[in-house]
């Protein structure tokens, strides 16, 4: 039987010189592939998980590891019991447990992975939103806010007892928070640690619950923030303020207030990122001669030269005027501005002959440009 099984280092997929954590690793990986709660009914993936157990067992021992590397598996046969017996002369406590406490975890939602502790715990953050204007968001501001906001019971202080009384050492768990409980396996039976039922992880039994926060330690009122909004925040950006999140448990601190801006449009100008997008229309008579105009910026109008013969969708760009960095107000970006040739769409009797007559005269402009000889080129 000895002549027919694999070579350890081969079962695993390691070398032989692989250190314990390459085993570990190794063996972590075929455990969770081929253990039979994962592959319900498959005697093959069955065979496989017996065999890479009974190859770790071996090599993560250091003395087994030797004799194994000096007499191959001759040196366990007359121990080996691997046959209806299962794993006899094997040992699976130690670091073999503490993998398996790591497999049952991800099996079956419990072990090492989902332990709890009745330490001081931070407390959860509370969400909120404040709605700014557009300016606001670009320049910054203070926003006054009202949550829901768990305050200590100044009837107990906190503890959840009633007045005069005080919590209980837990006799479930004498304290701990958590309990053990042994799980039969495959392996035989597994040690597993869980929250305490009866205290919840606290460690502490409340007989007589405090009348005006029932046993919680707290109590829920109405409170107003005042949230600086710092310049230059966008859509969706949240501000943070300590301790205004919810209470901690065993003394553990409070969480934070995270407050989501929401920015309102704009009717004129788009943001993006730290540049300001906007349209200024012009008329044709403006694009044509060209000349001064205004320009609407978040830091009011603007003057701007038009040069003659501008064409329509000219970019334009207004260094400084768009939004300040959040890390430094004091740096900001660009405000483009498109300008749009604008025609007109009413036009007095007037205003039309005119333009019959410029219509006319850019006629004879064209005619006298076509009239004009042509040069001869070397082809010609």
């Amino acid at each position: 039987m000895a002549e027919s099984k694999r070579d350890y280092y081969e079962v695993l997929g390691v070398p032989k010189t692989a250190d314990d954590d390459a085993l570990k690793k190794a063996y972590r990986a075929l455990a969770k592939k081929y253990h039979p709660d994962a592959n319900p009914g498959d005697k093959e993936a069955e065979a496989k998980f017996k065999e890479a157990s009974e190859a770790y067992s071996v090599l993560s021992d250091p003395q087994k590891r030797q004799q194994y590397d000096q007499f191959g598996h001759a040196a366990f046969d007359p121990g080996a019991g691997a046959g209806a017996g299962g794993f006899g002369g094997f040992d699976f406590s130690g670091d073999m447990g503490d993998i398996f406490g790591d497999i049952f975890g991800d099996i079956f939602g419990t072990g090492r992975s989902t332990r709890r502790n009745n330490g001081p715990m931070r407390g959860a953050n509370v969400r909120t939103s404040v709605r700014i204007s557009f300016e606001e968001a670009i320049f910054g501001c203070e926003k006054e806010i009202e949550i829901n906001f768990k305050e200590t019971c100044a009837s107990c202080h906190g503890t959840g007892a009633k007045a005069g009384t005080s919590p209980q050492t837990c006799p479930k768990c004498n304290g701990k928070g958590k309990i053990m409980y042994t799980q039969q396996s495959f392996f035989g039976q597994v040690q597993n640690v869980q929250t305490c039922p009866d205290c919840g992880g606290s460690g502490q039994i409340i007989k007589e619950r405090c009348p005006d926060c029932y046993g919680t330690g707290y109590k829920t009122v109405r409170k107003r923030f005042k949230v600086p909004i710092p310049a230059g925040i966008d859509n969706g950006q949240c501000v943070r303020q300590a301790g205004g999140g919810e209470p901690g448990v065993n003394g553990g601190e409070r969480g934070d207030l995270l407050v989501e801006a929401v920015v309102s449009q704009h009717p004129i100008f788009k943001r993006q990122d730290t540049s300001i997008y906007s349209t200024v229309p012009i008329s044709f008579t403006k694009a044509a001669l060209g000349g001064a105009i205004r320009i609407k910026t978040v830091d009011g109008e603007v003057e701007y030269e038009v040069k003659p013969g501008t064409q329509t969708d000219t970019k334009v760009r207004l260094k400084g005027k768009g939004v300040p960095s959040l890390r430094n107000r004091n740096v900001r970006g660009d405000h483009y501005v498109t300008l749009v040739i604008q025609v007109p769409e009413r036009l007095t009797q007037a205003q039309k002959e005119a333009l019959r007559k410029f219509e006319e005269a850019m006629d004879g402009t064209a005619s006298s440009e076509s009239e004009k000889p042509k040069k001869k080129g070397i082809f010609k």
